[in-house]
C-alpha cells in the first residue's frame, strides 16, 4: 500500500471516518486531454471531426473516447439547459444537517427527488450542501416541507441566489 494512503486513512481512521478514497488521477496523456477540451465544448462532434480537429486518426479518436467512457472519466453526454428560460428561475441553495450514521441514506434520498441539480457532502457545521432549481416559492417551500419530513434529518438553512454569476459543470484542463 501507498505509504501517503495508508498515512491518510490512519489520519482519518483517528476522526472516525471509516471511508479510504484515494483520489488518485486516471493516467491520461495530452490526446486524451485534447479530446476531452473538444468534447466539454461540443459533445455532439463526430469521431470524424473530433481527429480533424486534433490532427489525429478516426480510429484513435474513437479508441479513445471509449477508453475514456470505461475509465469513468467520461460519464456521459448531455445538452446545456438554460433553466430559467424553462420557468425554472429560482435556485436555492440548502445545507443539510442529519443524523451521523444516516448521513449516505439521506443525502442518496434527496439526491433522487425533482428539482435537485446536485448534492455535496461538505465539511463544517452542516453534512451536505443541496442546490435545487424551481418555478416559483411556492414550490420551494413544498419542497423545504418535505425535506424536514424526511427521516434523520435534522435541520436545513435555506439560501435563494440572487443572480447566478457562474454556472458550469465543464473543468479547466491543463492543456
Amino acid at each position: 500500500m501507498n505509504r501517503r494512503l495508508l498515512v491518510r486513512f490512519r489520519k482519518s481512521h483517528a476522526l472516525g471516518l471509516f471511508k479510504l478514497e484515494t483520489g488518485l488521477m486516471e493516467k491520461i496523456d495530452d490526446v486524451d486531454l485534447r479530446i476531452l477540451s473538444v468534447l466539454q465544448d461540443d459533445c455532439r462532434l463526430s469521431f470524424n471531426k473530433i481527429s480533424r480537429k486534433l490532427g489525429i486518426s478516426v480510429g484513435t479518436a474513437f479508441n479513445r473516447v471509449k477508453n475514456l467512457e470505461k475509465k469513468g472519466i467520461l460519464k456521459g453526454y448531455t445538452a446545456i439547459v438554460d433553466s430559467g428560460k424553462l420557468g425554472y428561475s429560482l435556485t436555492a441553495i440548502i445545507m443539510v444537517q442529519a443524523e451521523g450514521t444516516f448521513l449516505t441514506d439521506v443525502e442518496n434520498e434527496i439526491a433522487k427527488t425533482a428539482n435537485v441539480v446536485a448534492v455535496y457532502d461538505i465539511t463544517g457545521d452542516y453534512d451536505a450542501t443541496v442546490i435545487a432549481k424551481f418555478k416559483d416559492r411556492a414550490s420551494l417551500n413544498a419542497f423545504i416541507k418535505n425535506l424536514l419530513a424526511m427521516p434523520h434529518i435534522k435541520r436545513t438553512v435555506t439560501n435563494v441566489a440572487l443572480n447566478i454569476v457562474k454556472e458550469d459543470h465543464g473543468v479547466e484542463l491543463d492543456l
